[in-house]
């Protein structure tokens, strides 16, 4: 049986700069160990990873062309009332930012065992569900 995993915004972004830097490198190879499974983003990530490149002074039409890769290989969550009002109540249990409850929520909705990030508490289990990974724990 496939597991199902959701990646945060700047695990992508890592593995999309093609910087050879450590994250990039280790971005990269987790997502290529994930690949026979059920790899999760969720709308939000893909407007994330947009601007987040163009910060990086990507070419618009290559970020264009990085993200229908990503839309290729990744099962899409779309944000309806209902994972919204599911990331209202994460943010008031667990204290995270609105847009990091939003990622909890539509990693849950859609029965996520784990969430790569390192933008949350690495080893935190959410709901008795959903257990937060940092991939770049021991790594500076």
């Amino acid at each position: 049986m496939l597991d199902r995993y959701f990646i945060d915004t700047n695990i992508l972004v890592y593995s999309l700069l093609e910087n050879g830097s450590p994250k990039h490198i280790l971005s990269v190879k987790l997502m290529e160990s994930l690949k026979e499974n059920y790899i999760f983003i969720s709308t939000q990530v893909l407007n994330e990873i947009y601007v987040s490149l163009q910060k990086n002074k990507v070419d618009e039409s290559e970020i264009e062309e990085r993200i229908i890769k990503l839309i290729d290989i990744c099962n899409i969550s779309f944000h309806e009332i209902e994972t919204i009002k599911y990331g209202w109540k994460i943010r008031k249990k667990y204290s995270y930012s609105y847009w990091d409850s939003l990622i909890i929520a539509s990693a849950l909705e859609n029965n996520c065992k784990a969430l790569y990030t390192e933008d949350m508490q690495d080893g935190q289990i959410i709901e008795e569900k959903l257990k937060i990974i940092n991939p770049f724990k021991g790594y500076s």
